[in-house]
């Protein structure tokens, strides 16, 4: 199994108030270059278009960490391709394969929030069709040497090449998902690896939309190994899990309370922090022991998984709490996984 981190890039705020947005940049490459000297596999970076997140250009910030880096996979998660020239984005990332020596790959799904369709002049009413033409014409891209294609939302190619090619012979494109059922038939009809976002309630409730997934796969005649799964989930890990909580839950605190806010949810509470973190519970949040475990558990649950990411940032925690948690995972954690998987 494969272990890594994603994060969204927070802004300053709570303990960071005092931060610069170039210091938190920069300090969160120091944090892909920790991950990848602690033999962590994979890093992702989000995207988002709003104030509270510095990660609007995800491909820019990889290629910065490609630079300084040697092993672990670069990856975003997720670029947010309904909103998003699908041509630009296979030339982002073939250029960051290219920086990074082949280990560039891409998450795409609609993302978690609207605000980049405003932004880019996109309609809401066409939500579902801008993402599957666009999931279409970008993995026509990355299988084709000249791309002839028209669709609803883009001017037609023809007889068009694309440049540059990756140094892989394609990009490894995963389908990030929430909860739709729609969303992992399609990925599995794809013969699509699928990373499944579970960010609340019990992680063991996707096993029949992963189940799904993979007769989707099997249907439309993908072996077993096209058919990766991964799981990106709520997590941070300290020396006892007391500490991992008292640091965690202030900024899991202030940023959901917001976007709930937006959302039409109540405030979050510290007791609903904690039946989140129970043994099922989503969230990752504990000392490497019993992490470790509950990745395993999760593993077990689902069906088996290829892939795990903690999303572990969020406005109140430190540049050093997160660089301890980083070596606590690649020390601690990481082994006792993959020692029973």
């Amino acid at each position: 199994m494969q272990i890594g981190i994603d994060s969204f890039a927070a802004a300053p705020s709570g303990e960071r108030n005092g931060a610069t947005n170039a210091q938190i940049i920069n300090e969160l490459i120091d944090r892909i270059v920790l991950a990848d000297k602690g033999g962590l596999d994979i890093f992702g970076i989000g995207e988002h278009h709003r104030k509270e997140f510095l990660d609007a250009a995800p491909s820019m910030i990889l290629a910065a960490a490609a630079s300084r880096t040697e092993k672990i996979i670069l990856t975003s998660a997720v670029t947010v391709l309904s909103a998003a020239d699908p041509v630009r984005v296979y030339e982002d990332f073939a250029t960051l394969d290219l920086i990074s020596k082949g280990r560039a790959e891409m998450v795409v799904g609609r993302g978690s929030f609207i605000d980049a369709f405003p932004l880019f002049g996109l309609r809401l009413e066409d939500y579902d069709k801008l993402f599957i033409e666009k999931l279409d014409l970008l993995l026509k891209i990355n299988s084709s040497d000249k791309i002839t294609w028209s669709g609803q939302f883009r001017p037609a190619l023809k007889e068009q090449s694309i440049y540059p090619k990756p140094m892989q012979e394609k990009l490894p494109i995963w389908l990030g998902v929430g909860g739709t059922p729609q969303s992992f038939v399609r990925a599995g009809s794809l013969g699509l690896p699928l990373m499944v976002a579970v960010i609340g309630g019990e992680t063991h409730r996707f096993r029949p939309l992963i189940d799904l997934y993979r007769e989707s796969g099997k249907k439309a005649g993908y072996s077993p190994e096209h058919l990766k799964v991964g799981l990106h989930s709520l997590g941070y890990v300290a020396e006892s899990t007391e500490q991992a909580i008292e640091e965690y839950y202030p900024g899991y605190a202030e940023m959901f309370t917001k976007i709930g806010k937006e959302r039409g949810w109540g405030p979050v509470t510290k007791e609903h922090f904690l039946s989140q973190n129970t043994k099922r519970g989503a969230f990752l949040v504990g000392n490497p022991q019993e992490v470790a475990e509950k990745i395993i558990r999760h593993s077990e649950a689902l069906g088996g998984i290829s892939r795990f990411t903690f999303q572990m940032d969020n406005p109140g925690m430190t540049h050093e709490k997160l660089m301890k948690s980083i070596e606590l995972i690649g020390e601690k954690v990481s082994p006792i996984v993959k020692g029973n998987i």
